[in-house]
């Protein structure tokens, strides 16, 4: 999905990417329906499931979604599994889900470079893989299921310096041995020197625990109590500490109150939505936990009967698009919500539940 795209209407992207594809339907275009290529027939037969941890509330909301959604594709998922924040321990789990004669596997990788052995070994037993969440950098996979990151970072970066036009911004950052951390602080980053320069950014590689942000935010507002921004990787284990930690130094005010510190964040959670219906924070970038699972399952499941897709504007509101490594990517549209579209699930993709 274009950046540009992002945060307007669902109904305008999708009657835009239906222009799109009508005018490019003699060449490659990505509709999940009317440009896959047949090459096998089936699509049966047991499907793994691989989480990465269940301590964020966005993988707990994914979890709920998964039996929903194959039930809704007609996949024969097994219960999930949860890699417990392991990339060592999720090798084992894709090996285990192998032994077990599964004949589809959909997984969030935990390390963009790790999930490779397991990858490898799906490839030797001829069973397919759809990533979710995280795009592998090396290994075969049916599809990655994944929102544009590098989008996540620009659009933290243009909301929050359109609140703070100068002064000292704190970006906590997820693990950059994934792809997604190193996605949106290198988007945020950029951004922020190109066009608003008069910010100065600080960073807590956080490495998506909750414990490493808050005595690191802790720390750092110590040194720098004039912050006036915080940008959150991920609201699903930051929200909690970075509120908590604020509260505890007398710090957390709420939009429109001198002394506001401007907060932007990742995952469109419910916990994030309350807190900008608070005031707490501003705005979060919504991912789509409910789409993530509804099209990992739908892409294992053609995977399975030999189905393969081609790059450009899929029907549902998404662009699918070519990696470096030749893997394909459904980039899914997550939209930034904010006090305006909080209880507008008509404008972004996720829940309010």
């Amino acid at each position: 999905m274009a950046e540009k795209h992002l945060g307007t209407s669902s109904r305008a992207v999708r009657s835009a990417a239906v222009a799109v594809c009508a005018a490019l339907a003699l060449t490659a275009c990505g509709s999940t329906k009317d440009n896959a290529s047949e090459g096998g027939t089936g699509g049966d037969g047991k499907v793994g499931v691989v989480l990465p941890l269940l301590t964020s509330p966005f993988w707990q909301a994914y979890n709920d979604y998964v039996p929903k959604m194959a039930k809704a594709e007609d996949v024969d998922a097994m219960k999930t599994v949860n890699s417990d924040s392991d990339p060592a321990k999720q090798i084992t789990d894709i090996n285990n889900q192998l032994n077990q004669g599964v004949k589809g596997l959909v997984v969030a990788p935990l390390d963009s470079a790790a999930i490779s052995a397991g990858l490898d070994q799906a490839e030797r037993k001829g069973v397919p893989v759809v990533a979710v969440d995280v795009a592998p950098e090396k290994g075969k996979v049916a599809m990655v299921v994944r929102a544009n990151n590098k989008a996540y970072g620009q659009q933290a970066c243009e909301f929050l310096g359109g609140q703070v036009k100068s002064g000292k911004v704190v970006q906590i950052m997820g693990d950059l041995a994934s792809v997604n951390g190193r996605e949106r602080g290198e988007a945020f980053r950029t951004c922020v020197k190109e066009k608003f320069p008069k910010l100065k950014v600080l960073e807590i590689p956080a490495k998506w625990e909750s414990d490493a942000a808050a005595s690191q935010l802790g720390t750092l507002l110590n040194s720098h109590p004039d912050i006036k921004g915080i940008y959150m990787h991920a609201g699903g284990v930051y929200l909690a500490p970075t509120l908590q930690t604020l509260k505890s130094k007398g710090m957390l005010k709420k939009v429109g109150e001198a002394g506001h510190i401007s907060i932007v964040s990742n995952d469109g959670i419910p916990q994030e939505f309350d807190a900008i219906r608070k005031g707490e924070i501003d705005a979060t970038v919504s991912q789509p936990a409910d789409a993530y699972a509804k099209y990992g399952m739908y892409y294992i499941k053609a995977a399975m009967a030999g189905k393969t897709f081609k790059p450009g504007p899929t029907d549902h509101n998404s662009t699918i698009v070519e990696l470096p490594n030749g893997n394909l990517e459904d980039q899914l549209a997550a939209p930034l919500v904010t006090k305006d579209n909080v209880d507008d699930p008509e404008l972004w993709g996720n829940t309010v539940k």
